[in-house]
């Protein structure tokens, strides 16, 4: 059994003995495949740090977050680009729109999220996309971005049946994370109605820890809980949630 989170800030984690101890738990809980999506500058050296001390565990995106599209965004869009011409990238993230915590950006953060998913295509790789309260914006790029190389994982997914089989139809797996288990979130009828196959875990680690660890800090070997609601869901066993969620990772990182 192969666990993969497709989204994870483990290195946040600054400590390294406590940095070992979380990628301990992860490989005691079968998470082997750990994909740490890029929010700015400062998290690059970051990722790369935990990429060279976890080789075959660990695998880098580039991107600017939604949130941190500042004044300056084409200065560091450009550093980030030209951060990737000498590492091994796997997918472009995590890049979207935020319009919970400012709506002025949203014309800087369509920019940016446009420009980005230019550098995916270019490089053919996939695109990892935060979404909150931005599924009109997010649908609305997409749609005119539309091609054979346009691919990649709708992150955190929170949203209705429609949004779903509208992200799907895009091209898009649906990220799912510790949401699924909170009693109220109804994302657990949503998926009643959508195929595992179109879904790959993450945990978008140290945020939105699945139950029974809500509210305290997530980290990436709380995986598996998220995965023994799926298999109640999909009425199956955590064996196969793994095995098919992983195979749709492989699919999409090509790794």
């Amino acid at each position: 059994m192969l666990f993969t989170d497709t989204h994870t800030h483990l290195y946040y984690e600054t400590d390294l003995e406590k940095l070992d101890l979380l990628m301990q738990r992860c490989l005691d809980n079968k998470v082997e495949r750990l994909f740490l999506p890029n929010v700015d500058i400062d998290s690059i050296a970051k990722i790369d740090n935990m990429v060279k001390r976890y080789p075959g565990h660990c695998f880098a995106m580039a991107g600017l977050h939604p949130c941190d599209v500042k004044e300056d965004y084409e200065l560091v869009l450009d550093e980030i680009c030209e951060s990737m011409v000498d590492r091994q990238i796997y997918a472009i993230g995590e890049i979207g729109i935020d319009l919970h915590w400012d709506k002025t950006t949203l014309e800087i953060q369509q920019i940016a999220f446009s420009e980005q998913i230019k550098w995916a295509k270019d490089l053919d790789l996939p695109i990892v996309i935060h979404c909150r309260e931005a599924f009109d914006e997010i649908f609305e790029i997409l749609e005119k971005e539309k091609d054979d190389k346009l691919r990649g994982i709708l992150h955190c997914f929170t949203g209705n049946l429609e949004q779903a089989r509208k992200a799907i139809d895009l091209g898009f797996y649906l990220g799912i994370g510790g949401v699924v288990t909170y009693k109220k979130a109804g994302l657990d009828e949503v998926l009643k109605d959508i195929p595992l196959t179109n879904l790959v875990l993450e945990t978008d680690s140290p945020y939105l820890a699945p139950v029974p660890f809500r509210g305290k800090p997530n980290e990436s070997s709380y995986l598996v809980h998220i995965a023994e609601k799926l298999a109640d869901i999909y009425h199956t066993n955590i064996e196969e949630i793994a095995e098919v969620t992983t195979a749709n990772s492989r699919s999409i990182f090509n790794i």
